[in-house]
């Protein structure tokens, strides 16, 4: 998988929406999005031109930045969800949440998805039982996310927590603060996603 290295700020501000890609940062008046809401670069300010398949293009890759997903993984998600009967897109959009470097993200045990992503690889996550390794691993309804007891003292992790109340709470998801742990209680709706994506465009996009 390729891996994008630059300025994630720019990615906001070339999709013209927050992504809160940089964690707490996001929240704060030095989020780019404040200060410079228009896309990067010498001609960002000028006159885009529009077409029906940069508007589709556009909307895909605002899931793709937001998610951390590959080209590759996205279209297996979309894949995936085109096999099975019901809405694609609100599926598609499903399995993304279902991602265990999601869930931590959304427990609060991390500031943003790179953050989790980070904490899942070097062995900090626990998945029922077992240390857990593998960020795209997708969680079901009872599973229990937990942190490593030797991995409770961490800054970023306490921190992360300490901000949680910032992004709100999720009916889909219990967390216990105290001791580090989560529950998943159901599987996410698309009502359960407040990020404002347009998924039909996706499903456009890979339907050509």
């Amino acid at each position: 998988m390729s891996r994008y290295v630059g300025a994630v700020c720019k990615i906001c501000r070339r999709e013209g929406m927050k992504l809160f890609l940089k964690g707490e940062r996001c929240f704060t008046d030095k989020c780019a999005m404040e200060q410079r809401d228009y896309p990067p670069g010498q001609h960002g300010q000028g006159r885009i031109r529009t077409s029906e398949y940069r508007i589709q293009l556009r909307e895909k890759q605002k899931v793709r930045y937001s998610y951390g997903v590959s080209e590759k993984q996205l279209r297996r998600y979309y894949q995936l969800a085109k096999r099975r009967k019901g809405v694609t897109g609100d599926y598609m959009l499903s399995l993304l949440e279902r991602r265990l470097d999601n869930i931590v993200y959304r427990l609060g045990f991390a500031a943003s998805r790179a953050q989790a992503r980070q904490l899942i690889t070097h062995g900090h996550i626990i998945v029922n039982g077992h240390k857990t390794d593998i960020p795209s691993v997708l969680v079901n309804v009872g599973d229990h996310v937990e942190i490593k007891e030797k991995s409770r003292k961490l800054d970023i992790i306490n921190q992360a927590l300490e901000n949680r109340e910032q992004r709100g709470t999720l009916d889909w998801l219990e967390v216990d603060r105290e001791a580090m742990k989560g529950h998943v209680k159901a599987l996410p709706e698309r009502k359960d996603m407040s990020m404002s994506i347009q998924e039909t465009l996706i499903v456009e996009y890979y339907s050509k």
